[in-house]
């Protein structure tokens, strides 16, 4: 099995030469870049090819926020691990929104750092269970959106759809669903193609605001 390639946006120079010897040291795992800005965040992503971002939330230039949503715009398939030092509903929501699939505190032991990046790889959503709740409770107190249109879900989307919401990866999936892998990621195209977005995050987004599961 070939080595997960992560690229890291962090400024804090310590943090992020620390990050870049766990990561490169851990058996599976290759650091394909480190990088203190993301001021050449398309051109980085070019060259070093990550499988998964691990991005910092507080950036100076151009913060984590807007660079999720530049990365996504070009490379919609690269997974994005936000690492934030403080559960911030605000920055986290707009992350979300932005494409970003995971979250993780700066302290998380480094198991459970590369743990997590393993996750988001195979489609989980790995979120700290602090920042999950917020995230949670934070839509629960949104107003429904109307999200104009009908997406004309079957069944099994739905069904789908509400196990993406709750942050399963595509092997749960299977398992709670008793089809295969490949059929889930049939379905999760179609979900995709059906609501007009790009990504797990945005799809679950979208269910979420719109009442749709």
């Amino acid at each position: 099995m070939k080595n997960l390639r992560v690229t890291i946006f962090e400024d804090n120079r310590n943090l992020r030469e620390g990050l870049f010897q766990l990561i490169d040291g851990s058996e599976g795992f290759t650091c394909s870049g480190a990088f203190a800005n993301c001021l050449n965040i398309v051109k980085d992503i070019e060259e070093t090819s990550p499988d998964v971002i691990l991005m910092d939330i507080e950036m100076p230039g151009i913060s984590g926020i807007e660079a999720v949503k530049l990365a996504k715009e070009k490379f919609p398939d690269v997974k994005i691990l936000m690492e934030t030092i403080f559960d911030d509903n605000d920055k986290i929501f707009n992350s979300i929104c932005n494409g970003a699939e995971g979250y993780i505190l700066k302290n998380t032991p480094p198991a459970m750092m590369l743990s997590a990046i393993k996750e988001i790889y195979e489609g989980g959503a790995p979120m700290t269970p602090s920042i999950a709740s917020k995230v949670l409770k934070m839509f629960k107190n949104k107003p429904a959106e109307n999200i104009s249109g009908e997406f004309n879900l079957t069944e099994r989307e739905k069904e789908i759809l509400k196990c993406l919401v709750e942050g399963m990866s595509y092997k749960l999936i299977a398992d709670t669903c008793f089809i295969s892998i490949d059929t889930v990621s049939g379905h999760i195209k179609n979900i995709y193609k059906k609501l007009q977005v790009h990504s797990k995050s945005e799809a679950v987004v979208k269910a979420i605001k719109g009442r749709i599961v």
